[in-house]
């Protein structure tokens, strides 16, 4: 049998009810800082994978929906691309297939998503960092604990230099996403003009696949009569390989065309976001990119800087490195925080205060990053000066360039002309029996290369026309402009 003080707590010890007294005052008075992790945890965002199988790539890069691209094409919001209404069963035009390609190029997905983190930087850039709670509990176990209370402390302290920067950080990142939004609009810009130039150089190869198939034609029409006439003894063998020879070149021209013609399709097909299966129709009187004048060089110039996406993006790049060092010239004040605190000690003394903190900035006053947002401010001064002056100079040397090429062009013209009337004259003499078959079959093939030469001109011209809408960001205009 225990005796009457076997069970009575020594000194330093609480007795079950205290015990238990405590740990209700405990839950009564705390309860709610447990519930703090668990608040917190609610404004966790929830993760969600999205994975990268062969199913999604699969969806992904589906045949474009051809009613959707439509309609899209009809609201389509850009600053230099203007809304068409688009009929595929009609075929497509050059400014349909510059549409085209902005909607549906997959390439240009990736660029658009850079406009998802530009806008989440803007929204990092305006969060102020949270303030810290602390919050501690101290159970007296051992020594003089008579008549003591279990003692806790209530701090929260928060780091206002933030507010110092985050008006240049903002700044900082909205014009770095109007740099973004404007960086992929001339990224659509250009894949727009390639589609375009796609468009024409098929157009073109198409012509000269005409010119040499009629070529092939007569000439195999004449290689049929020839063989006749060898066979009745009216022409010699001579004769027949001069022809034989000319329709070999001329066929070897027309599937080289072919080849060229069919790269072109899967280079269009390509641009468009259209799988190398897609067989899109193009419009048969498609417009051809031969304005009868062109834009002065003082008239590109005034106002290039104003037009050019590359170059207005670079204006906002610069801005925001701008405000990056504005921001980083007011992070030189030292850290500064503030706090409350509430706490309890064993003794049951209650107090209440606050608490300053400064940072001493004996060695980092952010001296490194001011001094490279400075060289990064600088680099894109330069870069921006060095970019407006190639613009000034492409425009300069392409206006040259269609200049020098619309007079080889009409020169090859008059060679053409000159050329048929030779062909002419050679016929008239290889049926009198005064020139060769060798040397009538030379001049034909000699017609032939000039007409196609002359079509070959024509797609360096549009290809310089396309250049032309580039460097002067806006469009030049058709013939029928």
């Amino acid at each position: 049998m225990a005796s009457p003080g076997e069970n009575r707590p020594g000194k330093g010890q609480k007795t079950d009810g205290e015990v238990i007294r405590i740990r209700t005052n405990f839950k009564k008075k705390h309860l709610f800082v447990l519930l703090i992790p668990f608040l917190a945890l609610q404004a966790c965002a929830v993760y969600r994978p999205k994975p990268l199988g062969e199913r999604q790539v699969a969806q992904a890069l589906a045949p474009p929906n051809l009613e959707s691209i439509r309609i899209k094409a009809g609201e389509i919001k850009h600053p230099i691309l203007k809304p068409r209404h688009i009929d595929f069963k009609e075929g497509i035009s050059a400014e349909d297939a510059a549409v085209i390609a902005v909607i549906a190029n997959p390439v240009l997905r990736a660029e658009r998503d850079r406009r998802g983190i530009a806008r989440a930087q803007l929204l990092e850039a305006g969060i102020l960092p949270n303030p810290v709670f602390g919050y501690s509990l101290d159970f007296p176990t051992g020594g003089s604990d008579q008549g003591t209370v279990n003692a806790y402390g209530l701090g929260l302290d928060w780091d206002i230099k933030s507010l110092l920067t985050r008006s240049a950080r903002v700044s900082a990142a909205r014009a770095a996403a109007a740099q973004v939004d404007l960086g992929v609009a001339w990224e659509e810009w250009q894949v727009a003009e390639y589609a375009k130039l796609a468009v024409y150089r098929s157009i073109i190869l198409r012509k000269e696949l005409r010119v040499a198939q009629a070529e092939e034609r007569e000439l195999r029409k004449n290689l049929e009569a020839i063989k006749k006439a060898v066979a009745e003894g009216n022409m010699t063998v001579v004769d027949l390989e001069a022809v034989q020879a000319t329709v070999r070149a001329t066929h070897g021209t027309v599937l080289d065309i072919r080849q060229r013609l069919e790269q072109e399709r899967l280079g269009l097909d390509r641009t468009l976001g259209f799988p190398p299966s897609s067989r899109i129709l193009l419009e048969k009187d498609a417009a051809f990119p031969a304005p009868k004048t062109l834009p002065a060089l003082e008239d590109i110039m005034r106002g290039l800087e104003k037009r050019r996406l590359d170059l207005l993006a670079l204006r906002q790049g610069y801005l925001s490195r701008e405000a990056s060092l504005r921001a980083a010239v007011r992070a030189r004040f030292p850290d500064i925080g503030i706090g409350f605190s509430h706490a309890r000690d064993t003794t049951n003394v209650i107090t209440t205060g606050f608490s300053v903190s400064i940072s001493l900035p004996f060695f980092d006053r952010n001296q490194g990053v001011i001094a490279i947002e400075k060289a990064s401010r600088r680099q894109l001064y330069d870069e921006y000066l060095g970019r407006v002056f190639e613009a000034r100079a492409d425009a300069a040397g392409i206006l040259a360039n269609i200049g020098a090429a619309r007079a080889r062009a009409l020169a090859a013209l008059k060679a053409v002309q000159s050329q048929e009337k030779l062909v002419h004259v050679s016929y008239d003499g290889y049926l009198e029996g005064n020139i060769d078959a060798l040397s009538y079959y030379n001049e034909v093939d000699k017609l032939t290369s000039a007409r196609l030469d002359v079509l070959k001109l024509e797609q360096d011209l549009a290809g310089l026309y396309v250049a032309l809408e580039i460097t002067a960001g806006e469009y030049i205009g058709t013939a029928s402009q």
